[in-house]
């Protein structure tokens, strides 16, 4: 890998002309990811300053610099880019350039807090990293689709370079196109989006001799982005595909990821004096230790989230990698209802306190660990998902924050604690399965008044076919010993 500097052999005013000349090539619009580290910040700052060259008439087609805030940014990340962002769209303005500020987010149903409060999945990991899809991929893929609907075709501009990782260059070679000359790559996974990658040769001294030569066009400040990576190194890109390098161990990214097993970054800018983010610090660890096999049984529940038991063969502990066939073991789901409600409580007191510590030139709304919309989401999903009829999540919030939680009009048909507490005195009377018939009652009354109920015998089916048994007698009949019985065998084995 030549890391080289592209100065020696490539002029600014040559890479001005190249931009320029595709730029004006088509009417195909441009779409720029935007992260607000070193790379994205060079690639845009190297188009704006040659496309402000240009007279303003030949500047017709827009560019739409977007950034994905996956709502778990880290709060001095999220201020510089939305800042960056509302800079952008200022100055171009003003400048007559054809540059639009765009901030894409997740849906409120698919967003972290709401897969790990609400559906209970486990923090992610190598093996289940399910929240770079969810979180990152579809938000940008969404917006550049909706381009491509309208136009035909865009040009997705990315500030990647092959000298970011052997793999990374690997890729980008592969994708170009094997016409000689050709400036674009096609798009691993969307369908008429090329992608264009003006620094993709620039070492990572030539960024920061740029970044550091020049100033930022748009008003913002590249010596404090130099701070920012000294005090915590890397950043995270816009991914777009799973090609896109993910965030390794030294990066700008979320506070949450547990799929490192430190954060490096979050941890440097706390020694380095931003001590308001310990509370953070704090959550991501508790959910990383959830990854820690005496946790995870503490933590998870011993049935899957469709309700069944399911059990694995172990391995034998001869070092040969096979499975003993008498040996077997839950195969752990969701987080606990339980487990959820103290990770929230823990969840809002972090943001309190962020909110009482955090430096004043970061706006509030930037500090929001948890928003109202992903709370909501998140109480009806216990309501409705988890049997909660306690409705325990106004309480919790109510409890830490001091506030009365904002209900919706139709709360008024919601089941309560008090009918709980009748229908368990029922139930125990009776032996009847206390679960089972808060789930056949729930989607009654989420029925009652229809004419039609479409898919309610697949529903009740799939009720009727859940696993019903307790996780006292799971672990009995599994292990042969009680759950702190077996969390203390795993505790004392070597």
């Amino acid at each position: 890998m030549n890391l080289e500097s592209v100065f020696k052999t490539k002029s600014l005013s040559t890479m001005y002309e190249e931009i320029q000349e595709v730029y004006l090539g088509d009417n195909r619009p441009w779409v720029i990811g935007y992260s607000g580290g070193k790379d994205s910040t060079s690639a845009l700052q190297l188009i704006w300053m040659a496309l402000e060259l240009l007279p303003p008439e030949k500047l017709t087609k827009p560019i739409y610099v977007i950034s994905s805030n996956t709502l778990v940014e880290t709060p001095v990340v999220v201020n510089h880019v939305s800042t960056s962002i509302r800079k952008i769209t200022t100055q171009s303005k003003a400048k007559k350039l054809p540059f639009r500020g765009i901030m894409v987010e997740p849906e409120t149903s698919q967003s972290f807090w709401v897969n790990i409060l609400g559906r209970g999945y486990p923090a992610p990991s190598k093996e289940f990293r399910w929240c770079t899809d969810r979180m990152k991929i579809k938000p940008a893929n969404r917006f550049i689709k909706e381009q491509i609907e309208e136009n035909g075709e865009v040009i997705m501009v990315l500030g990647v370079r092959k000298s970011e990782s052997m793999t990374r260059a690997q890729v980008m070679e592969y994708q170009k196109s094997r016409k000689a000359g050709d400036i674009f790559s096609a798009h691993s996974t969307i369908p008429g989006a090329l992608v264009y990658t003006p620094i993709e040769d620039w070492s990572t001294d030539d960024v920061w001799y740029f970044l550091l030569q020049y100033p930022s066009p748009w008003g913002g400040n590249n010596r404090n982005l130099s701070a920012m990576y000294q005090r915590a190194s890397g950043e995270c890109p816009v991914v777009i595909d799973t090609t896109t390098p993910s965030c390794g161990n030294s990066r700008f990214g979320c506070w949450t990821c547990t799929v490192v097993n430190k954060d490096v970054a979050l941890e440097s800018m706390i020694e380095q004096g931003d001590r308001w983010m310990e509370p953070m610090l704090e959550i991501r660890d508790l959910l990383k230790d959830t990854q820690i096999p005496q946790m995870k049984i503490k933590t998870r529940s011993h049935r899957r989230r469709d309700g069944k038991l399911t059990l694995k063969n172990l391995k034998r502990k001869d070092g040969s990698g096979k499975r003993d066939l008498d040996q077997k073991s839950i195969v752990f789901g969701p987080y606990t209802l339980e487990f959820r409600k103290e990770l929230f409580e823990k969840l809002l007191e972090a943001q309190m306190k962020v909110l009482d510590d955090a430096p004043g030139n970061i706006s509030p709304s930037d500090l929001q660990l948890i928003t109202m919309d992903e709370m909501k989401e998140i109480r009806r999903m216990w309501l409705f998902e988890e049997m909660d009829w306690e409705d325990s999540l106004p309480k919790i919030y109510q409890k830490v924050t001091g506030n009365q939680f904002p209900l919706e009009k139709d709360d008024s048909g919601n089941f309560t604690i008090t009918d709980y507490t009748v229908l368990k005195e029922v139930c125990d009377e009776k032996g009847g399965n206390l679960e089972l018939v808060m789930r056949l009652l729930d989607i009654e009354r989420a029925t009652y008044g229809m004419i039609n109920r479409p898919k309610i015998h697949k529903k009740i089916k799939r009720i009727l076919e859940m696993d019903y048994i307790s996780r006292e007698a799971a672990f009995k009949e599994i292990y042969g010993a009680s759950e702190n019985e077996v969390i203390k065998m795993m505790e004392e084995e070597p």
